[in-house]
């Protein structure tokens, strides 16, 4: 069976792990933990655990089929005091991490529970922070507060820096056959991942081919005007230069996105300007056309399966 790796983070990393899954892969997810807003930063700020938001909805991405508990760790509490949006699935993360003293005895729990098929893993086991440049030359402070900047980022960086990697990361990137990066936030998402010490390195060294999937449309503010090649240029100067084998892009020439909608453009011009830096790029419609801010899950995964 072939190994396959999922880095990133928030919607997009789940539909990437239920793709991979489906076609036959030994899936492992690799998941940010820089998250501190909703529920996650609550229970960060309240109990001190890591943020179990995103390892949750990988976890779920990954249940058995048919799980009864997948959409109980979904629920989440509309009212109550100290409870309103809340995940039950977060609360018993980090409730598990409580009893154990330890977040990744408490994810394999809740794998146990859930029946996941492959493995779920927090890219650190260290509290972090997400700290944000934009183009103004501010610093903004929390993966939330970067997320809704209205301003573009330029870079970003974690504190403490170069936090250590939870070992199994490294190992699951070093013996994977494909890892694929995104889709997601590029400075929320993905790229706190590739700040963490060695992950970076890991992904320069492995022979697997290393997919990124770049998002349909742009985030307002913190990637406001950026194209395919700028998410990529993004991606080498936080690590993965000479990295990456392919990019996966959402034809714009082809499928222009709704009126109002900020499309990543991936047209001819902005693919040959990704070739010319040694990378392969498939292009193609994959937005939703019920959501063409997202992906559409079946586009994707078709195109994935042709890659991987």
């Amino acid at each position: 069976m072939k190994r396959a790796v999922a880095i990133g983070g928030g919607t997009g990393l789940p539909v990437v792990l239920k793709c991979l899954a489906a076609s036959g892969f030994d899936v492992t997810a690799v998941v940010t933990v820089a998250d501190d807003g909703g529920s996650s930063g609550s229970l960060r700020r309240e109990l001190g655990v890591l943020p179990p938001g995103d390892i949750r909805n990988c976890l779920v991405a990954l249940a058995a089929p048919g799980s009864p508990l997948s959409d109980l760790f979904q629920y989440r509490f509309a009212a109550g005091e100290g409870l309103k949006g809340h995940a039950l699935g977060n609360l018993i993360i980090a409730a598990l991490a409580d009893m154990r003293g330890d977040f990744s005895a408490a994810i394999e729990e809740a794998s146990e529970l859930l029946g996941v098929r492959g493995r779920v893993l927090p890219s650190t086991l260290t509290d972090v922070v997400l700290i944000a440049e934009d183009e103004n030359g501010e610093r903004v402070t929390g993966q939330a507060n970067v997320a809704h900047s209205s301003v573009p980022v330029c870079s970003v960086h974690l504190e403490p820096a170069a936090p250590p990697a939870y070992p199994p990361v490294l190992e699951a990137i070093h013996t994977a056959d494909v890892v694929v990066l995104g889709p997601g936030s590029l400075y929320t998402s993905i790229m706190p991942n590739l700040l963490i010490e060695g992950v970076a390195e890991a992904l320069r060294a492995t022979a697997a081919r290393i997919i990124y999937v770049c998002n349909v449309a742009n985030l307002r503010g913190e990637t406001s005007g950026l194209d395919a090649y700028g998410h990529v240029r993004a991606l080498e100067e936080h690590g993965l230069l000479g990295a990456i084998d392919i990019a996966v892009v959402h034809d714009t020439d082809v499928a222009p996105l709704a009126q109002g909608v900020s499309a990543v453009e991936g047209g001819a011009v902005v693919r040959e300007a990704i070739e010319a830096r040694g990378i392969a790029v498939l292009a193609t419609d994959l937005a939703d056309k019920l959501s063409p801010m997202h992906h559409d899950p079946a586009l994707l995964c078709a195109a994935l399966r042709g890659l991987a």
